[in-house]
């Protein structure tokens, strides 16, 4: 009974886990994080320019995103996903998403 509350617990707070990168002066910070599955990302446009959040390969898309506005996305599943803002494409940045 007590490795399935200790499970249960476990599961919830990987549940729950959130990451945040914040967008200023053109930079994407951190560039690079490494989460469990289960993560929410959440990025948050510090600039007084437009950024947006694109995955490489289209997996997610924001839209323009205004000064303090904001974009998230929940990983299920490991893996790298390289995204970059569509308005400023040098501005790159990845999620590592690795199971424990």
């Amino acid at each position: 009974m007590k490795l399935l509350f200790a499970t249960a617990l476990l599961f919830s707070v990987a549940a729950h886990a959130e990451m945040t990168v914040t967008i200023e002066k053109f930079v994407f910070t951190p560039k690079e994080i490494t989460v469990a599955p289960g993560t929410k990302v959440v990025w948050i446009n510090k600039d007084e320019t437009p950024h947006t959040i694109s995955a490489s390969d289209k997996g997610f898309v924001s839209k323009a995103m205004d000064t303090d506005d904001h974009y998230e996305v929940t990983f299920a599943k490991a893996g790298d996903f390289s995204y970059f803002c569509t308005l400023h494409p040098f501005m790159t940045g990845t999620v590592h998403v690795r199971a424990n």
